[in-house]
């Protein structure tokens, strides 16, 4: 298998990280998100504990949005990330979670990537942030519809790796 690199992206609760660990049980992973560092600000500064409520998401939007118009920052990150990807032998995909449609074309215009959305019917769209309220606004390399059962999804993913 060739290695690959895909920014994933999908409204909150659509089963990204669900698809990303069925993806694992065929290939060797690697995970990343660009917000991981401003996660690890927000504990610093707030004590932010993790949590997925709406005031949580934009605070995280609003922080990553200063970080990238100090900086850029979470973009050195997602390249350093890719860089290491790369080097090791053993990693066949790397998915990085980006939700802004900005910030995944420029993350296209830097490395070689494929983009995927995931969507679903069940989950209501959050649009209480720039960040979340976009992220259908941009054209995808693929697209998958996760409406299914947990097994639909994994044949879905299965599929990805085998043919993506």
């Amino acid at each position: 298998m060739n290695k690959k690199i895909v920014i994933i992206n999908g409204s909150g609760g659509v089963g990204k990280d669900t698809f990303v660990e069925f993806c694992s049980e065929y290939a060797k992973v690697k995970n990343i998100s660009s917000v991981d560092k401003v996660k690890e600000a927000a504990k610093i500064l707030v004590n932010w504990n993790g949590e997925k409520d709406e005031k949580s998401r934009k605070f995280l939007a609003d922080l990553k949005k200063m970080s990238i118009d100090y900086n850029n920052y979470p973009i050195t990150y997602i390249k350093e990330q890719a860089e290491e990807f790369l080097k090791d032998a053993d990693q066949e995909i790397m998915f990085i979670h980006i939700r802004e449609t900005s910030e995944i074309a420029k993350v296209k215009e830097l490395l070689d990537v494929k983009s995927l959305l995931i969507s679903s019917n069940r989950v209501e769209k959050i649009v209480s942030n720039s960040s979340d309220a976009n992220v259908e606004n941009y054209e995808y390399d693929y697209y998958i519809q996760n409406d299914g059962t947990l097994d639909e999804l994994k044949i879905k993913a299965e599929k990805f790796v085998m043919e993506g």
